[in-house]
């Protein structure tokens, strides 16, 4: 699925494509730059879809489950090929996502709290 603007036509595109894709998906959460004709194209079509509100005070405020995706973002700047835009085709760019999201994801069953190529033994070293 592509990535689309703050338009009512993007917004309903996205969440045709979304339900075709996906029928199980049941709830989206969405910028508040969307509109009622969006909320209304997503019921339906079965999705629930709720704006998050900015808070109204000033100063530095998380948004609710936007931080979730500010994080996967931090994550996948980690890998070099990602932080740049050195791929010319889009299939290459979603292929570095899924390998790093599985480097990801692989570290976190393992336990690592950062990727590490040093190979750790139980021999000392002998000083010369």
């Amino acid at each position: 699925m592509g990535t689309f603007t703050c338009t009512p036509t993007g917004g309903k595109q996205a969440l045709t494509e979304l339900a075709a894709a996906h029928p199980s998906v049941t709830k989206v959460w969405a910028d508040g730059g969307y509109q009622t004709s969006v909320n209304q194209h997503g019921a339906h079509l079965g999705i629930d879809v709720e704006v998050v509100q900015r808070p109204k005070e000033r100063g530095f405020q998380p948004l609710p489950k936007r931080w979730v995706i500010e994080r996967t973002f931090g994550w996948l700047m980690q890998h070099r090929r990602l932080a740049r835009d050195y791929e010319a085709l889009p299939q290459r760019s979603r292929t570095m996502i899924h390998w790093a999201m599985a480097n990801k994801m692989s570290r976190e069953l393992t336990g690592e709290s950062a990727p590490t190529w040093r190979i750790e033994t139980d021999i000392q070293p002998t000083s010369a």
